[in-house]
């Protein structure tokens, strides 16, 4: 399972976004079900963030949007955030 984010932050929380978003990365690493957690910042618009995640399964994505540090970052996120974090899952076609 596959999970995409796009994070849009007000301009001149970029540098506090980065920060809260290295360590969420870092956290969710840590997660038995977790593959692999990427963090990419967009060059042309440094305040939107995009995070790929590889989960094992839909379930451990699941567990993962219950655990702590994710409603610690959803928490410190909220008033720096432009517009709401849209988190889209996918499945593999090829």
């Amino acid at each position: 399972m596959h999970v995409l984010a796009r994070i849009s932050f007000k301009p001149e929380a970029a540098e506090a976004a980065k920060s809260l978003l290295a360590r969420l990365a870092r956290e969710s690493r840590k997660e038995p079900g977790c593959v692999s957690y990427a963090v990419y910042q967009e060059a042309d618009t440094p305040h939107v963030f995009r995070t790929v995640e590889e989960w094992r399964d839909a379930a451990a994505a699941a567990t993962h949007m219950q655990s702590p540090h994710i409603a610690e970052a959803f928490a410190a996120a909220g008033p720096l955030l432009a517009a709401p974090p849209e988190i889209l899952a996918h499945t593999s076609v090829a």
